[in-house]
């Protein structure tokens, strides 16, 4: 598979499940009078996603480069990982519900970094599996790969304050989330197998 597709694919089934951030910026999509306003949300995230992609990347190529030996075990460290996520996220719900108050940019931005760079999942999942599947490619196909993951954030997030804008109650979407995530978990389970196949 092509490396930026791969990555893209991964990325998008890592982060199509409503949690914490992507409710967030659907949510401020949804209570701002103008789509614009949202910006300063989705910016945000997309920027700290960014910045977390990078690093595990570059901190996985450091740690293989290091410790070669343990690259399979690595790999298979990542399969695991990415068969319990799909696990959690196939029987995730989301309990969250009532209407959001609009923030202001400042206070948009404050809470975009905190569920950005202080959810553990988010860590997880850059680190754990991102990073973990880079390690299946060297030179332009890491990087390759790598600007699959983070196209994914930039569209994903801009994509959701567009549909929020759209939902006058958050209500309206909350019998559709335990299918997306159902469908992210097949996806991630999926992938797992696949990254076993590539490193034969």
């Amino acid at each position: 598979m092509d490396s930026f597709l791969h990555g893209f694919l991964l990325a998008f089934g890592l982060i199509l499940p409503m949690g914490v951030q992507n409710l967030f910026i659907f949510t401020q999509g949804m209570t701002q009078n103008k789509l614009r306003r949202a910006l300063p949300a989705v910016m945000t995230a997309s920027i700290c996603d960014t910045i977390l992609i990078i690093v595990s990347v570059l901190v996985m190529a450091v740690a293989a480069h290091l410790v070669e030996r343990f690259v399979p075990f690595l790999i298979i460290g990542g399969f695991v990982f990415l068969l319990y996520m799909g696990w959690v996220i196939w029987n995730s719900t989301s309990a969250s519900n009532g209407k959001v108050a609009p923030f202001t940019a400042k206070k948009q931005m404050s809470f975009a970094l905190t569920v950005s760079l202080l959810n553990p999942h988010a860590l997880l999942d850059t680190l754990g599996i991102i990073g973990t599947n880079s390690l299946l490619y060297k030179a332009a196909d890491k990087w390759s790969f790598t600007c699959g993951t983070i196209v994914v954030s930039w569209l994903y997030f801009c994509l959701l304050a567009w549909i929020g804008r759209w939902f006058g109650q958050l209500q309206a979407i909350q019998k559709y989330v335990t299918y997306l995530n159902r469908l992210s978990a097949l996806l991630i389970w999926g992938l797992a197998f696949l990254m076993i196949f590539q490193s034969l």
